[in-house]
């Protein structure tokens, strides 16, 4: 039996249970971890120290390591035996760099694994398979003003233009205020490509040279809140004394970033944050890592740092006139959990998180006794030339889903399909569509 069937078994048992011991080796880290500083700077550390102690760990606290946005995790087991990880937080393509040099264990990111960085690291096995590819926590990048600035919300398209310096005043946007003063992260940096493929590269639009970067999430948004004409983007936990704005994609209704939005992934710039885990060589501590950061104890530290947690919570919706009228309805009589599936690119296959999250909504349906006709599923599509297709399309996402839950004992109620009405995001690339093509789990 594997060390990581051994720890997911140990994980089942009641909290008493002692967990299986991990090696504690006799030189060096026991794990390394580089990557994403929105992971690395406090998140990644949290989790680390989480587990030391699910471990028994004793002393367990962090120290500067070397070089600025390095630290090292330390515990020491019951013997006195001493217990290093490093945590090196960088920006995500540094992570993907580390695992192709062997230089780190798990790579933790705030974007998806490029295409590119794929096939570079296919030596090491399929980073996009399920084992290796895993979602730890949701994030929303939040668009910061200075407090003072009067303006509350802003679409997609003038964020381009904005960031591009197309639009360099805020009287341009009906604000007051004169020169618009970019702030940005650092090129290496998953928020910043998080931004830059959520807004500047499908309006073809580089970062205007002239804004001010940083390597520090901390750093950039207390900028921007001293600065009355400052505007930039930063993960949610990091918005600190800022204000943030509402965001509109296409003809999606205006969002803040708000948990319930972040979580279901509607809101028009939530992102996954990633540990990425080679499937040759594995570290059992970054097993273990990843399992820990799974479980309810670990998405409770997820959601104490500020990001959004995978647990299902469902919640109350309030009936809009913009909404259709049999959505409505169902609004009025039911809760929507807190999780949207979602499919594979170009495919009817659920995408990895969807399948972590088909576990989840079993286990809190069983827990709430709603596994016989308490569920409906609704579906929703892109937009098409023909709307009754893009509805029947909508309705057989949602019953991909359903064949999932059935098989988990899951009896449905009702199983819906609005195509392409109710958009989180726009529809004219590739990514707005793919957000779109969604489903929904609505409990009574």
């Amino acid at each position: 039996m594997t060390l990581r069937v051994l720890f997911l078994l140990c994980c089942l048992l009641p909290l008493a249970a002692v967990a299986v011991p991990l090696p504690a080796p006799d030189h060096g880290p026991a794990l390394r971890i580089q990557g994403s500083n929105t992971i690395g700077a406090a998140l990644g550390p949290a989790l680390v120290k989480g587990l030391m102690a699910q471990q028994g760990l004793q002393d367990v606290h962090s120290e500067p390591a070397d070089g600025a946005n390095e630290q090292r995790i330390v515990g020491k087991t019951r013997q006195g035996k001493t217990v290093t990880v490093e945590v090196a937080a960088h920006g995500s393509s540094t992570g993907f760099a580390a695992l192709k040099k062997t230089s780190a264990d798990l790579a933790a990111s705030s974007r998806p694994i490029k295409d590119s960085e794929l096939v570079d690291l296919e030596p090491l096995g399929d980073l996009k398979s399920p084992d290796a590819e895993q979602v730890i926590a949701i994030d929303g990048l939040a668009i910061i003003l200075n407090p003072r600035n009067p303006l509350t919300t802003l679409n997609t398209v003038q964020l381009a233009q904005i960031f591009n310096g197309e639009i360099s005043t805020w009287e341009a946007l009906g604000g007051v205020g004169g020169p618009i003063h970019v702030y940005a992260r650092d090129d290496q940096s998953g928020t910043y490509d998080t931004f830059k493929e959520l807004v500047l590269r499908l309006r073809g639009k580089p970062l205007v040279a002239s804004a001010q970067r940083f390597e520090s999430s901390e750093q950039l948004s207390d900028a921007v809140s001293g600065d009355p004409q400052g505007i930039g983007f930063i993960g949610l936990p990091y918005v600190r004394q800022a204000k943030a704005v509402a965001v509109v994609d296409g003809d999606s209704q205006p969002m803040l970033p708000l948990n319930s939005l972040i979580a279901t992934e509607d809101y028009p710039l939530s992102r996954r944050l990633y540990f990425y885990l080679p499937p040759s060589n594995r570290n059992p501590w970054a097993d273990a890592l990843v399992d820990f950061t799974q479980s309810p104890k670990g998405q409770a530290i997820v959601a104490a740092n500020g990001f959004i947690a995978q647990q299902v919570q469902a919640m109350a919706v309030t009936p809009r006139p913009t909404m259709p009228d049999d959505y409505q309805a169902i609004a009025r009589d039911a809760q929507r959990l807190s999780v949207n599936f979602r499919f594979e690119e170009g495919s009817a296959s659920l995408d990895n998180k969807a399948r972590q999250d088909l576990q989840r909504v079993v286990a809190y349906l069983k827990s709430h006794d709603k596994l016989n006709k308490q569920v409906t599923l609704v579906g929703f599509g892109d937009a098409k030339n023909d709307p009754q297709r893009a509805a029947l399309l909508s309705k057989l996402r949602a019953m991909a889903v359903r064949r999932e839950l059935v098989r988990s004992g899951v009896v449905l109620r009702d199983i819906r399909g609005f195509g392409a009405q109710m958009p989180v995001a726009a529809n004219t690339a590739d990514e707005g569509r793919i957000k779109n093509r969604r489903v929904e789990v609505w409990v009574y």
